[in-house]
Formats: C-alpha cells, structure tokens, sequence
C-alpha cells in the first residue's frame, strides 16, 4: 500500500471519527433538551402561541369607622375585539357601533387595526355586556370589569377622590392609599394557532386576580352628612363662594368630618356646570375641574384673623408676658412705630383684664401682647407649636404656612400677626394647632385612615400617627380653656352657647387682600366639653353676602353641629 493510499485512509478515519463525535453531541444534547429541559420548551412554545387579556381586580372598599360604605364597586364590561380573528368585519362594525352608540367610523378604525387586541369601551353596563357575549360574535370578547362607586354622590367627594378609567386613585384618600386599595390585576391565557386564531378545544387558563384590602377611615358618615347640610344651607343663605367644616376628636387626631361645599358628583368627576352657550377650551376646562376638586381644608391657605388671636394669647401666658389680670387700656387703636392699628370697636373697649381682651376680641390688647413677647420668642413658640410644618394629614397636596422670615419680622409685622392677619396658613393647621393648645399641649397628627383588612373582616394592617409636644405646659393650657369658655358663655362667641355643654371658642372676621375690596370671611373654632376637650370643629365661610361677622353667622354652625353630635358622641362613646 503507497503511500497516498495510507494518507487517504487516515484522513477518512479521522472524518469519520469526527462525524461519530459530532452525532454523539448531538444525540446527547437532542436527549438532554428532549428530557430534562422539556418542560422549559414546552412552556416557551405555549408562550408564543398564548393572548393575554387582563382581569381588573375588585378595587377595595372604603368605609366610615362604623363600617358603612362610602366607595364601593359596580360590575361593568370591556368590549374589546381581536382583528386575526374576525370573520365578518361588517356585522361587528355596524352591531357594536349600534349597541355601543359609537361611530362607525371609530369602530372600523379598531376593528381594521393589525393588533393583538383593540379595546373598543370600557365601563360598559354588565346587561348590554352579557347581550353583546350572547351575540357570540367571532373576534368580539367581553370581559367583566370593575368601575368605582360612590353610593353617597357628592359627599365628602374632596376626601374621598376618585378614579380613573384604568381604577387607579386620581386624587384624595384614593390615591393617597392606592397601594392597599388596588389589589392585584390576574389574567385570562387563550392559546392561538400561527394565524392568531383562537384554537377553541384548548379552552382558557385563568390566573385569579387578587381583591384590594378594604379601608376603614375616621370619618362618621351621620356626622359628615350633617356637617354638609350645615354647610351647604350657609352657602345657599350666605351666597358664599364656599364654606368648609372640620371636625377631629382633639386626643386622637381622627377626623370625624372634613366639608368642603360646593362639592361635587364622585360618580361623575368629569361634569362641569357651564352657563348656556359658554365655550371653553380644553386648558380652561382642566383648570375649572382642578378647581373642582380642590380641598380647600387643607390645599389652600387664609389670613385667620382673630381665631389666631388664641396663639397670641398662648404664647402670652407661657412666657408670663401677661397673665389673666393683666390690666390693658384699649382707645379704639394701638400705634407700632408709623402705622396705627384699629380695632374693630371705633370707640375702644377702655379698661380691661386679659379675659375679656378675648372676650372682647380687642386688637389693640393682643398687639400689645404680642409686642411684649417680642419676635425672638414669639416665632421660637411658632416654630414650637410646629406652625412652620405642615400637619401631615393623610391627604394629598396639603399647603404649609406662609409666614414672614425671622430677619424680615418687625415690630409692625410681628403686630399684625398678633391678631392673624400679614400671613397664611391652612384651616386644618389652625385646628389643630389650637387643639393641641386646649389638650395639654399635646399635639397630635390629623388623619383619616384607622386600618386596612379584607371584604371578610380579617384586620390586615393598622395606621399609627406621631404625637409630640407638649407645645405649651398644663398650666397653661388650662387657663386658654377658661378664657375660650368665657369668650362662648358671655363673649363674641356667644352664639355657639349651648344650655347644658360646656364650649369653647373664638370668631373671627377677616378682610381678604385687597382690604379695600369688601369681600370677608367669617369663621369660628369651638371645641367641647371646655374642661376636658373632645371634640373640636372650625367653620369657616368665604366671602359672604350681607352680614359677614364669625360670631353672627360662623358660630351658629358649630353650634347647631355640637347640638346634633354632642350627645351622639357621648352615646357611642368613641372620642376618648
């Protein structure tokens, strides 16, 4: 044998060799893949072939503290349609264009769509769903959905918020708990062919959505509900542009009503009332619906006026710049530096103890305090009893105060502050500022959620909230509470009087910038039992027409509230 014929043996060996390798390898890899990686292809093959529809999950509920129901869910329809699988475009544009009264030519243009899935309605009434599904109609899917509702229309509709076309929270406690509310969204798997179609005798596989936990809140729908009927009779009266009520248990911070009128339909959040002929533009259309949905208590601020004069007071008593025999002489003035201050009484109150300074409401006497106490100390107290910060409350979009800086507060600044005007804050900092005063200084956190659990009653999760101070000693907070009491029992407030309460409280009247434009507005804080501070309210009305005094018009809202809720709250028993 030559020497080429031994080369070319050598070299078909070492071919043949190599091929026997190579069907090895592959023979063993083919086995692996076929055996121990089986389930890996099979599951990445039914992937390709698998349409995914989502199934909304039931949003959860929100309840009052007694449990009832104040945003709860309605089942509705998706009407959606797969192009792939449409057999007569025609009958589906003309059926779901009638049913759905909807434009041909908006129907066409999704049915036409190359695309897996084109939603054509949604929130669609769950009887015209069910007929449409009856129709058995091939590419049309109607799948059962969720939209939020709100059984008791318009009330509390600026603490409640709503939600949007996919159920997310849009704006307050909605959206502020949307992570507890949301639930989990599941998912309905349909395996298709190459073309798309829908291979039927495969049937569906469902993953189950997950339901929202519900929130309990603090509000009490007996009192929120009579809270707005105090309100909204006042800004019919009145012809206000608002009016707003609180109302918070003063040791616990939980917010029992917050009213904020006019408000508006949380089952149509999107309807604005416009004059007949008006046209406006989509940028003017969202500013008025911003509008609408503002929450006054806590996204806008005022000067207070002469509520504020119960900080004034406080800080007075704490830092013994005065105490309640001070003697002070009021001529219907006080001069600080280039500006006289007037007081509400042209002639003057004369003589008097601080008591009645407070009683009496009188300017002259709370800028001499507060000149007393000096800017030093009386911003210290400010920063103290945390006027500077914002409360915290579990709503959305809360304001801070607008306050002069320290190196810009003079003598005159520092006076028109002593009777709360040349600065701003919100009315849910003023109440509770004031209640931490009247509660041994103790401050505590304003806040609507108490607990989240399950539609079944199973308490998932419960909220806790700061509580700091004291801002001022029990010793003075003792004496604010005899002083508010006289200034309800024989005072400005007397028309929040009630026979057999003992209450608490201060008017006010403010004139909004520019003071030359004669628009007011008239409030009063009051809080009950006055020895041992329970409850606190604040209500508060924005330009009014006609009389325009806290103590005429302001405090007869509290007062009739306390009267409805003062011995429903002793019966139930739940503000301690």
């Amino acid at each position: 044998m030559d020497h080429n014929q031994i080369y070319h043996r050598k070299k078909v060996l070492t071919l043949f060799m190599l091929c026997a390798f190579a069907f090895v390898l592959l023979t063993g890899r083919l086995t692996y893949l076929c055996v121990w990686e089986a389930e890996y292809y099979a599951q990445k093959a039914t992937q390709l072939h698998e349409r995914e529809r989502s199934i909304k999950a039931a949003r959860g509920r929100i309840l009052d503290r007694h449990g009832e129901v104040l945003a709860d869910n309605k089942t509705v329809c998706t009407v959606s349609v797969i192009h792939s699988q449409i057999e007569d475009p025609e009958l589906v544009i003309e059926t779901l264009s009638r049913e759905l009264n909807l434009t041909r030519e908006f129907v066409r243009k999704r049915v036409e769509k190359y695309s897996s899935m084109e939603r054509i309605a949604s929130n669609v009434s769950k009887e015209l769903g069910d007929a449409i599904r009856k129709l058995d109609m091939a590419g049309v899917k109607v799948d059962e959905d969720y939209k939020r509702y709100y059984p008791h229309g318009s009330l509390a509709s600026k603490v409640l918020g709503f939600t949007g076309a996919d159920n997310q929270g849009i704006i307050g406690l909605e959206v502020k708990y949307e992570e507890y509310l949301k639930g989990k969204p599941g998912t309905i798997l349909t395996i298709t062919d190459a073309k798309g179609i829908e291979v039927a005798e495969r049937g569906e596989r469902r993953i189950e959505p997950q339901k929202g936990q519900d929130l309990r809140i603090s509000m009490d729908l007996n009192i929120q509900s009579y809270a707005n009927q105090l309100a909204n009779q006042a800004l019919a009266t009145k012809e206000a542009e608002s009016v707003s009520v609180l109302v918070m248990g003063v040791k616990t911070g939980e917010m029992l009503a917050m009213v904020n009128v006019p408000e508006f339909d949380l089952n149509n959040p999107f309807e604005l009332v416009l004059a007949e002929g008006e046209e406006i533009t989509p940028e003017e259309r969202q500013e008025r619906l911003n509008r609408q949905w503002r929450n006054g208590c806590i996204n806008d601020t005022y000067e207070p006026g002469s509520t504020f004069k119960i900080i004034t007071a406080a800080v007075g008593l704490e830092t013994r710049a005065v105490s309640l025999n001070s003697g002070f002489h009021c001529p219907g003035y006080v001069v600080v530096d280039d500006r006289k201050i007037r007081c509400h009484k042209v002639g003057g109150h004369g003589s008097q103890d601080f008591v009645h300074c407070m009683m009496n409401s009188c300017n002259p006497a709370l800028v001499t305090v507060g000149l007393r106490v000096g800017v030093d100390a009386y911003y210290d107290f400010f920063e103290r009893c945390m006027l500077k910060q914002k409360t915290g409350i579990d709503l959305p979009g809360e304001a801070g105060t607008i306050m002069h800086k320290k190196e810009d507060m003079g003598n005159v600044e520092l006076a028109t502050v002593s009777f709360g005007q040349s600065f701003q804050i919100t009315p849910i900092q003023l109440l509770t500022t004031v209640a931490s005063i009247v509660n041994d200084g103790t401050r505590v956190t304003p806040h609507f959620a108490i607990a989240t659990g399950t539609r079944e009653g199973e308490l998932l999760h419960t909220f806790s909230y700061p509580v700091s101070g004291p801002v001022v000693d029990g010793e003075t907070s003792e004496k604010m509470r005899e002083i508010l009491e006289m200034v309800v029992s024989e005072g400005g407030g007397k028309n929040a009087a009630i026979e057999g309460f003992r209450i608490g409280g201060k008017t006010a009247t403010s004139q909004t910038l520019p003071r030359n434009s004669g628009r007011y507005i008239a409030s009063f804080i009051g809080f009950a039992p006055a020895d041992d501070p329970q409850v606190i309210a604040l209500a508060i009305i924005n330009t009014p027409k006609g009389m325009y005094y806290g103590g005429q018009i302001a405090a007869p809202i509290v007062r009739q509230l306390f009267e409805n809720i003062l011995p429903y709250l002793e019966k139930i028993e739940y503000t301690n």
